[in-house]
């Protein structure tokens, strides 16, 4: 008999590992976040059907400056038992009790890639003032068509640094206020309001005719921002990468004006533009 037609005899089965719960709310047993309801995939997902549909923060800043803001109506916090210690000796109690998770529960929902700090959070957008209720020295900043969240993120932050009153944009061709773009802004969002419009055009002609001042950052413009100096109130319009502002934009505004260039490179990321520009026009500093 060759080895071949021996019998064998059957592989002894491995005995089945028992499968640890999922911690829920409070620490109890429960479901993996992504089977109860929440974002399933990608830094960006989250809801996105309408103006008042929750909205995902995570990381460090974005979640603990939401958490201290107490005009920010929360839904849900998800925390690593370091994320939640950290939390705890930074604010004392929190207004909402955390889900201790492991990070890569986290993971699941956001994606690999995302440096969620061990934190994520689920929050109603904050509430958005009107044009016609904005302060008579407002200074704003009105974004045409920017659709990288990395780069409205950063413009978000940078307004926040600045004092901006507000940002405007559209209910179209802009990134939602959550993911990605909340995490690029570094808790700029609980300090500087989202104003979004059906159509920015007719946005900056209401603007004007209240007396703002419309600046269309352009490098082709023949004017410098030191040239325009420091208005109020005032609104500076930002186009998108590549494609700058569109006509109706640049149609609509006071003025152009651009940064003044010594190297051989004559233009910049939108979002390193946008800080030049907001330091340019701030008081003193022209």
């Amino acid at each position: 008999m060759s080895e071949d037609d021996r019998p064998r005899r059957p592989a002894p089965k491995r005995p089945e590992r028992p499968r640890k719960p999922f911690p829920g709310r409070g620490g109890r047993p429960g479901v993996p976040p992504d089977r109860r309801g929440g974002p399933r995939s990608g830094p960006d997902a989250g809801p996105r059907g309408g103006p008042d549909d929750p909205i995902v923060l995570y990381g460090w800043h974005p979640v603990s400056q939401a958490l201290a803001n107490e005009h920010r109506a929360l839904h849900r916090l998800l925390a690593t038992e370091n994320g939640a210690a950290r939390l705890a000796e930074e604010l004392g109690t929190l207004r909402i009790a955390p889900e201790l998770v492991r990070p890569r529960d986290i993971d699941r929902l956001l994606g690999p890639d995302a440096v969620h700090q061990g934190l994520y959070l689920e929050v109603d957008p904050l509430p958005a003032p009107d044009l016609d209720a904005l302060p008579e020295d407002a200074l704003l900043v009105a974004l045409d068509q920017l659709t990288d969240p990395h780069n409205v993120g950063a413009i978000v932050r940078t307004a926040a640094a600045f004092g901006v009153t507000a940002i405007v944009t559209t209910a179209r061709h802009s990134p939602a206020a959550t993911g990605v773009l909340a995490k690029s802004a570094s808790g700029g969002l609980e300090h500087v309001p989202m104003v979004v419009v059906r159509n920015l055009a007719e946005a900056l002609i209401s603007l004007g005719e209240r007396g703002f001042t419309r600046i269309g950052l352009d490098s082709e413009a023949p004017e410098t921002l030191a040239a325009v100096g420091p208005r109020r109130p005032a609104v500076l319009v930002l186009g998108a990468e590549g494609k700058g502002l569109r006509e109706r934009t640049r149609s609509c505004c006071d003025v152009l004006a651009r940064i003044p260039f010594s190297g051989a490179i004559r233009s910049l990321n939108v979002s390193n533009a946008a800080a030049i520009a907001l330091y340019a026009l701030s008081p003193g500093e022209a």
